[in-house]
């Protein structure tokens, strides 16, 4: 399988588990009925099309993604739900995004942009600029999750040296991480910036969708032994975390877990210098 397959994969998987929290948080932002806006890094589409719902018939999204093959299963996607007439999709760079000046009332991205860290001093700088004055600039990413009930001190060494995050944090200044955005937010001259967590939770029965995308977790988190996780800690996760095993947690009767999303927002000034 290849990367962008194994990607698309882990996308359709994860949609069961997120897509509730997804939903509610995009309803919390009262984007204007009839707006046009853009999602950077839209993947396959998934948070496109919640964008889309919420904006009713009159709005427009466009989901832009720097995968041609991302995008052809959003179209499809998109076409299933009933919402090609709303829903475009763009190749394109996030740094250097294919559109006009002051193309969009708002701007949105979902577990890409300065996710886990990154260069968001320079994104926003583009963001800034396909948005209209008095614009807003939504920024979203996953920041936490306790999915091994009952066992939190194992969960936390997995966290701490096998998480599938090290490639992507290390050698990061603290402030390029996504906790931080808040403050690049208001360097790129925002206004109003908001920051807010959305707790997403699940519990037995677990329904086919939400089990299987627990189970796709727990391989993207930690799915690899790496050196610093000792052999006691690995083989307690392969037990705790193979559907095969006799102890595989989700088979509890009283299995209970929970995630958080964490949502960074501000507004653009009425007027650009």
């Amino acid at each position: 399988m290849s990367d962008t397959d194994l990607t698309i994969q882990r996308l359709m998987e994860a949609n069961p588990l997120r897509e509730p929290l997804l939903r509610s948080i995009v309803g919390s932002l009262n984007l204007p009925a009839a707006s046009r806006g853009l999602d950077v890094g839209c993947g396959i589409g998934h948070q496109a099309l919640l964008l889309a719902e919420a904006l009713g018939p009159g709005g427009q999204v466009t989901g832009v993604d720097i995968s041609p093959a991302l995008l052809q299963v959003g179209e499809r996607l998109a076409a299933e739900a009933g919402f090609s007439a709303q829903v475009t999709f763009r190749e394109g760079d996030m740094y250097h995004l294919p559109f006009s000046d002051q193309t969009f009332d708002w701007v949105w991205s979902a577990d890409c942009v300065g996710y886990p860290a990154g260069d968001l001093a320079r994104v926003l700088a583009e963001l800034a600029r396909v948005a209209r004055p008095g614009g807003s600039i939504h920024l979203l990413a996953w920041t936490s999750q306790q999915v091994l009930p009952g066992y939190p001190l194992l969960e936390a060494r997995l966290n701490a040296t096998n998480s599938s995050y090290q490639p992507y944090l290390q050698a990061q200044a603290p402030d390029t991480h996504f906790a931080r955005s808040a403050h690049w937010l208001r360097q790129a001259g925002l206004e109003d910036v908001r920051v807010r967590t959305f707790v997403g939770d699940v519990q037995a029965p677990l329904s086919y969708g939400v089990r299987g995308a627990l189970i796709a977790l727990f391989e993207m988190l930690w799915g690899g032994k790496q050196p610093e996780t000792t052999l006691a800690d690995w083989e307690a996760c392969r037990r705790l975390c193979d559907p095969e095993s006799a102890d595989f947690i989700l088979d509890l009767a009283d299995y209970y877990a929970f995630f958080t999303y964490t949502l960074v927002s501000g507004r653009l000034a009425s007027t650009k210098t």
